[in-house]
C-alpha cells in the first residue's frame, strides 16, 4: 500500500469515528436530558445489573478501539517495509541545515533530488542535537538523534518541488532549517547525479 494513501485513509477513518461518536453520543444526551427529565421522571431509574446493555457497552467501544489500531498500524508499516529496489540517500541533519549524500558520493546541502515513481529509502542521524525530518507531502516524519541510525522510506508519485522541514526545536534558528525535495524524471536525475558540484 502507498504510505501516502496508508496515512490519509487512517486520519480520516479516525476522523470519521470520532464524528459519528460525537454526533451519537450528543443525540442520545439530549434524548436522555428530555426524557428522563425530573418532571417526566420523579423517581430515577435504576439500571444496574443489566448484563446486556453492560456487554454492548463494553464489546462497541473495544471493536472501534481494535479497528482504529489496526488500520494505523497497516500505515505504520507501509511507512517502514523498505522496497527492495529502492535507491538510498544518507540524510545528516546539523544545526541548521540538511546534508543529503548520494551512493556516489555527490553531497548537496538543503536540497535531496529523488526520480519520480521510484522508492527512496533515506538513512537519517543527526551529527549534533536532535532534528527531525519531516516531508508533510509525503506523509513522512522521523527523528534525527546523535548515534542512533534510523531511515524513513516513500515513493513520489509525481515530479514537483515539495518543502522538507526540521520539525524539533534545535536551537535558536531551527525555524531556518528547511530544504527542498526535487522530483524529477528518471533521465534527468541520472544526468544530474553524474553532474560536477
Amino acid at each position: 500500500m502507498d504510505p501516502v494513501l496508508g496515512v490519509d485513509r487512517a486520519f480520516w477513518y479516525i476522523f470519521g469515528v470520532s464524528l459519528i461518536l460525537l454526533i451519537g453520543i450528543t443525540a442520545v444526551m439530549i434524548y436522555f436530558v428530555v426524557r428522563y427529565r425530573r418532571s417526566k421522571n420523579p423517581v430515577p431509574s435504576d439500571i444496574r445489573g443489566d448484563w446486556k446493555l453492560e456487554l454492548i457497552w463494553s464489546i462497541i467501544p473495544t471493536f472501534i478501539a481494535l479497528s482504529m489500531f489496526w488500520i494505523g498500524w497497516s500505515s505504520y508499516t507501509g511507512l517502514r517495509n523498505v522496497p527492495d529496489d529502492a535507491i538510498e540517500v544518507e540524510v545528516l541533519g546539523q544545526m541548521f541545515s540538511w546534508i543529503f549524500i548520494y551512493d556516489n558520493d555527490k553531497e548537496t546541502e538543503n536540497e535531496l533530488v529523488v526520480p519520480v515513481n521510484t522508492p527512496v529509502k533515506l538513512n537519517i542521524e543527526s551529527l549534533d542535537v536532535i532534528h527531525s525530518f519531516f516531508i508533510p507531502a509525503f506523509r513522512v516524519k522521523v527523528d534525527a538523534v546523535k548515534g542512533l541510525p534510523t531511515y524513513l522510506t516513500f515513493t513520489p508519485k509525481e515530479e514537483g518541488e515539495f518543502d522538507i522541514f526540521c520539525a524539533e526545536y534545535c536551537g535558536t534558528d531551527h525555524s531556518y532549517m528547511t530544504a527542498k525535495l526535487r522530483v524529477v524524471p528518471n533521465e534527468e536525475y541520472e544526468e544530474w547525479l553524474e553532474e560536477e558540484e
